[in-house]
């Protein structure tokens, strides 16, 4: 919205009674309304282009060659085969969910461009035949005459024609807080890049802080620097995480196999027992059978889940998840690139420092009043300040005085402001003459560049020095620095020119944009978890280094800017960076190159951020996060993540997350591979032996499911993080969801709770029949699944050590699967339908002995690595 103050464009500022501080409208024409039509419609409206949208059909036809689509339909198909036709409707239910996500996905596109597109249409006040007329920010085209108006908003990239101490803040695109300074100029023809004082040109979606002016527009839409941001952002393609990768490599492999097996069972089968109708009807139910112990449905389950509830989990934290998957990418984030303004810092200019001779007063340590010097320092800058300003440091000034020198003779609400000396590119400084009531005494004030005040006080050489170190030693502290100069005159004596004024020196000014007090912790602890904190800004070098020390950075000394980045190949780019945290003097085309750099060095790449420069990086990083209370709506909808109270630490709590869901993820998963070792094994083995009857057979494999797919989601889910997860580097990104080492144990446990079956299964056959046999050996493979669950809740404690950490969920899976499997093997309408017999006591408790012992081997593991320290 535009916000103006005062009369319309033409009188003179509120307060100024000189023609120095009127903006000069005579002999503009403008564009007449029927060129201004024909451009209309020749260019398109002043907007960003918007996306064209996939149909239904084609996002269907992309979600159909998607592997694990292929995976959940073979799966529920072969469920309906079965004749279960509710496992089949959840399994075929997951495609529904698949194709929704895209769809989200599809959709967050559309709206940060939406966003962007609402951001650069403001109202405009334009002159068209001769006449001022207000239109929709669309409506502008190439060639209007854009009046510009403190506090309006620019609707179009152009060039300042005519200005009064014009000033925008450009932080939108630049990230740089503090507001610059632009310069009429009749002879311009392009564009400069944003940033940078004494320019002439003006940026679509800035805002005019200060001044009036007349810009002749060259670029609207999607030409415009806003525009090309969302052109860029419109490129961007979000890469599958390292999870989704790796779930899709996994599902493809075991579908295969699965769906190999499933063949191979049938065919083997018919041909050991001599073929047959009633042979093959039994090969192909054992065929399904395979089929459902390797066909992974769990895998996508898990993933879902998982992620799912950490989202939700992490939205406790103040952390808003956009994208799922990147709670677990941010596990493995090994560089988070964070801009300065706004997610370090408060993006909020504060009065610092006040230092009057050689005495320094630091105002955030001050317990008392001011000393008296101070007083006459901050009363003349605020008289030299608007009093209703919207220039940060004059906001900050304001805020100040209310704050220490409110109610005293210090401040002046009674006087009235007789002339301004506007800040001009030749003399960076403004001055104000008040009147005092007291006759024709004119106090005056002088605020502005140090070097300027020193002009305008006639500092001799010696003096000017002294200010010069003073200057450049609050300048090493990150501080922007301000001189202060007072004087005295009368109505009569007031000269024209502001050089001609008598003043003198009082002292200087020290603002900075505050430090977020959380970050310098946070910034540590993502030291210790291996995670590199690069800082990308477009302040100065000397600010983004104070900034860097205070937050806690390495290798502050190594600042690279926007210019030498320019001049450096990919190449050499990609090799510097691995040494420098801080980059300086950086537009947005370059923060999106800078994270393409580090991307190029294979690093998982987690991007902060608040603003509409922002959005390209945050989208193309792996992992975007957004500030949700100061950031715009295109950054929000750009990232994976938001944070909703901006607080830069919540995301040392997202790392600890996605870290613990990783490690949740790979005890869940070996479990499924742990636990499909025994079922295939015992789908399989019987079939090459003539005169092995089959021991599982699709009813108890539905019955094992109910054991492992609450096991693999609700139980490994909730397990809590291990306790050294933050003093761990992040994973190797080359590293897959499994080492060697960790499908090695997953198989070990699998293969003994396999060989410890078929052994009871073979004395079983000695002396019992063959129901009885079933019997016995999927008791002892039921125990060896709570067993396996009980040991792999966590790979560094003991299993005792964890039944003293509550897990609500375990205890309801090994309740439910002791109560189920009492019931199967006493009641006799249960034993009918899983072809089981009545068994004795004592050959029971062997079997479940032995289902209980088989895997003990791994504690004896984790007791040997505590041992050693591992």
């Amino acid at each position: 919205m535009n916000k103006t103050h005062g009369s319309p464009i033409g009188m003179a500022i509120k307060e100024t009674r000189t023609s120095q501080t009127t903006l000069n409208l005579g002999g503009l024409s403008g564009l007449s309304e029927e060129n201004a039509h024909d451009r209309l419609i020749a260019e398109g409206p002043n907007e960003l282009p918007t996306q064209s949208k996939r149909s239904l059909l084609t996002i269907g036809f992309e979600v159909a060659r998607e592997p694990m689509f292929l995976m959940l339909v073979a799966a529920g198909s072969l469920y309906l085969l079965m004749g279960e036709p509710a496992d089949a409707l959840m399994l075929l239910g997951f495609v529904f969910v698949v194709i929704a996500i895209t769809i989200i996905q599809e959709r967050r596109t559309e709206r940060a461009l939406e966003a962007l597109r609402d951001l650069s249409s403001p109202r405009a006040l334009v002159i068209r035949d001769g006449a001022h007329r207000r239109i929709a920010g669309r409506d502008v085209v190439r060639g209007d005459l854009v009046v510009l108006s403190e506090g309006d908003r620019v609707p179009a990239d152009g060039l300042l024609r005519r200005g009064i101490n014009l000033s925008t803040d450009e932080s939108l695109l630049t990230g740089e807080s503090v507001p610059v300074r632009k310069v009429a100029s009749s002879q311009a023809e392009a564009l400069d890049k944003p940033g940078g004082d004494d320019l002439p040109s003006v940026f679509s979606g800035t805002l005019v802080t200060a001044g009036q002016g007349i810009a002749e527009i060259l670029a609207t839409g999607a030409g415009s620097e806003l525009g090309k941001i969302g052109k860029a952002l419109e490129r961007v393609e979000p890469e599958p995480t390292l999870l989704q990768k790796e779930t899709r490599r996994l599902v493809r492999t075991f579908a295969m196999v699965g769906l190999v097996a499933c063949a191979l069972v049938v065919v083997v089968f018919a041909f050991t027992r001599g073929g047959g109708a009633e042979v093959w009807k039994q090969g192909l139910l054992a065929g399904i059978a395979m089929a459902m112990a390797t066909l992974p449905e769990e895998f996508p389950v898990v993933l879902t889940v998982f992620l799912a509830l950490g989202a939700w989990r992490i939205s406790r934290s103040n952390v808003l998840t956009r994208r799922m998957p990147a709670v677990e990418m941010l596990g493995a984030a090994t560089v988070l690139c964070v801009d300065k303004t706004g997610t370090l810092t408060q993006n909020r200019m504060t009065l610092r420092k006040l230092a009057v001779s050689h005495h320094t007063t630091d105002l955030t340590t001050l317990d008392i009043g001011l000393p008296g010097e101070m007083n006459s320092l901050l009363e003349n800058a605020i008289l030299a300040s608007k009093r209703d300003p919207f220039d940060p440091m004059e906001r900050a000034l304001h805020d100040a005085g209310d704050r220490l020198i409110k109610d005293t003779e210090y401040l002046h609400p009674g006087w009235s402001l007789i002339r301004e000396y506007p800040l001009t590119p030749n003399l960076l400084a403004v001055s104000h003459a008040w009147g005092t009531g007291r006759g024709d005494e004119l106090i005056l004030a002088s605020k502005g560049a140090p070097e300027a005040i020193a002009d305008l006080c006639n500092l001799m050489p010696e003096h000017r020095e002294s200010l010069s170190r003073q200057v450049n030693s609050l300048s090493s502290q990150g501080l922007r620095v301000l001189g202060v100069a007072k004087g005295v005159s009368s109505l009569e004596n007031l000269p024209e020119e502001q050089h001609e004024l008598s003043l003198e020196l009082i002292g200087l000014l020290g603002f900075e944009d505050p430090l977020r007090s959380t970050v310098p912790g946070a910034v540590a602890e993502c030291r210790a978890a291996g995670v590199r904190v690069v800082m990308i800004t477009g302040d100065y070098p000397v600010t983004a280094q104070s900034i860097a020390r205070q937050a806690g950075l390495s290798n502050c000394e190594m600042v690279i800017s926007g210019a030498e980045l320019d001049r450096m190949s990919d190449e050499v780019l990609a090799r510097r960076i691995r040494d420098v945290q801080v980059f300086a003097r950086v537009v947005p085309e370059q923060k999106l190159r800078i994270v393409n750099a580090l991307k190029a060095n294979k690093e998982i790449v987690a991007m902060t951020g608040d603003g509409v420069n922002d959005a390209p990086a945050l989208k193309a990083a792996h992992i975007g996060i957004a500030m949700g209370g100061r950031g715009t709506d295109v950054a929000r909808e750009s990232a994976s993540l938001v944070l909703l109270d901006d607080d830069f630490s919540s995301i040392v709590s997202a790392v600890r997350l996605g870290r613990r869901i990783f490690d949740n993820i790979k005890k869940a998963i070996a479990f499924i591979l742990a636990v499909h070792v025994p079922i295939a094994g015992l789908s399989m083995i019987p079939v090459f032996f003539a005169d092995w009857p089959l021991l599982l057979l699709p009813v108890h494999i539905v019955f094992l499911e109910l054991i492992i797919d609450p096991s693999c989601t609700l139980i490994f889910e909730a397990e809590e993080a291990e306790s050294d997860v933050m003093q761990r580097p992040p994973r190797n990104p080359e590293e897959r969801l499994f080492s060697t080492r960790t499908i090695g144990m997953a198989l070990m446990q699998g293969l003994s709770v396999l060989a410890v079956c078929l052994g009871v299964f073979l004395l079983a056959r000695m002396g019992h029949s063959t129901d009885a046999s079933r019997a016995l050996t999927f008791s002892s493979l039921v125990v060896a699944f709570i067993v396996i669950i009980l040991v792999n809740r966590s790979w560094t404690k003991s299993a005792l050590a964890m039944l003293r950490i509550p897990n609500t969920a375990m205890k309801w899976v090994v309740f439910g699967a002791i109560t189920f499997l009492a019931v199967v093997l006493m009641v006799p309408f249960a034993q009918r339908l899983f072809y089981f017999a009545p068994i004795h006591p004592m050959d029971l408790i062997f079997s479940l002995g032995a289902g209980l012992v088989c895997v003990l081997w791994f504690e004896g593991l984790k007791l040997t690595k505590r041992y050693r320290g591992d």
